[in-house]
């Protein structure tokens, strides 16, 4: 017995092993690299790679792939990226020969004050709910960097997000299974059930191809509107009445008052290499700190 038990255990590794065997590289890589003449594109998922190549195929700038898979990811990746946020970028030009840092975080509603915060007891800024939200940077950081670095219109930009939006997309298995995760603690907040759980019951499945054409709307409207159809234009009015009805504090001034910063970046050289951060108010100088505390270790 003790022999079969042992020559199963055997063929279970043999065949994990086999699964990730190379004639070439190492074994632990499951992949190879990637080698490319004219442009390349890394995302977290293959649609908005896809949208990427796209733009860079159409004779688009690596900015404007940049933010048309920006875009695509709000749509394919919800629980991670998105037009409410905030965008940073590191840009390497090549004409220039210069790098670039861009700082396109949005700032704290103007009467969210610390007193508010007080008469709440609370000590520290919730997860979910009003209080954490902020003045979304992203759409005013894709026309800033798109001015400087772009050269496709804007709505061949967002035109493939929108198309997927309108249209849907088979959800994958990771989205599925984060959407599923998520929906427990925000199937109460205000539009969630409407747009994430459109059976009225759970999320998309594996395999369910999803739409989301409010959305679409969204990214049409600043196609065709540029930034200020974000900024002061209906999106704008629609999110101030939103967080009025919801006991939110960003308002139409926020929004309409909003400014990006272009930035210098900061770097630290590491066993021969510069590596290089946005200073603060973002965390990549902590990472630099990191470096310079493993140099002293062999």
């Amino acid at each position: 017995m003790k022999y079969i038990a042992l020559m199963i255990s055997f063929l279970l590794i043999s065949l994990g092993t086999k699964g990730q065997d190379r004639v070439t590289g190492k074994n632990f890589a499951t992949r190879s690299e990637i080698v490319a003449q004219n442009g390349m594109a890394a995302t977290s998922q293959p649609l908005a790679t896809q949208a990427a190549l796209d733009i860079l195929k159409k004779g688009g700038t690596a900015m404007d792939a940049a933010i048309a898979a920006n875009a695509m990811l709000g749509l394919v990746e919800p629980h991670a990226c998105g037009i409410g946020g905030d965008v940073f970028a590191i840009i390497w030009d090549a004409k220039t020969q210069k790098l670039y840092g861009f700082n396109g975080s949005g700032r704290a509603p103007a009467s969210l004050t610390m007193e508010v915060f007080k008469e709440k007891g609370l000590n520290y800024v919730p997860f979910l709910g009003p209080l954490p939200i902020s003045v979304p940077g992203t759409v005013d950081g894709w026309f800033e960097m798109h001015k400087r670095f772009g050269k496709l219109s804007m709505q061949d930009i967002l035109q493939p997000a929108i198309d997927y939006g309108n249209k849907g997309f088979p959800i994958s298995e990771v989205i599925a299974w984060q959407m599923n995760n998520n929906w427990p603690r925000m199937q109460d907040l205000p539009g969630f059930r409407k747009t994430y759980m459109p059976n009225g019951v759970s999320t998309p499945k594996k395999g369910d191809v999803f739409k989301n054409p409010d959305l679409a709307r969204t990214y049409d409207l600043i196609a065709k509107g540029g930034k200020k159809a974000f900024y002061e234009g209906e999106i704008a009015r629609t999110i101030d009445r939103f967080m009025k009805e919801h006991g939110g504090y960003l308002s139409y001034e926020d929004l309409k008052n909003h400014t990006s910063e272009w930035v210098e970046p900061v770097s630290t050289n590491y066993r021969g290499y510069d590596v290089w951060e946005l200073p603060p108010n973002g965390q990549g100088i902590a990472a630099l700190q990191m470096l310079n505390i493993l140099e002293g270790f062999d």
